[in-house]
């Protein structure tokens, strides 16, 4: 069974990155999530309609979490 969602694209846009509008200049957005069933998948912070990737550009990648993993005794 071979899968129609693009795993790159899906770790590439990751909740909390700030991205632009391409077309839009200087207007900023954190990325709210990323629904790789819909089409298109961006969700963005108060931007009522979700977006295509090719609509943004990566502006930050810090401060990202993936996600919730507890370091175990035997490794810390």
């Amino acid at each position: 069974m071979e899968s129609s969602i693009d795993w790159d694209e899906m770790f590439e846009y990751l909740p909390g990155m700030v991205v632009e509008l391409k077309e839009r200049p200087g207007v900023t957005y954190e990325i709210d999530c990323y629904e790789a069933m819909l089409v298109p998948p961006v969700w963005l912070v108060g931007d009522p309609r979700p977006r295509y990737p090719h609509e943004l550009t990566i502006l930050s990648r810090q401060a990202i979490q993936t996600c919730d993993l507890e370091l175990h005794a035997s490794l810390a």
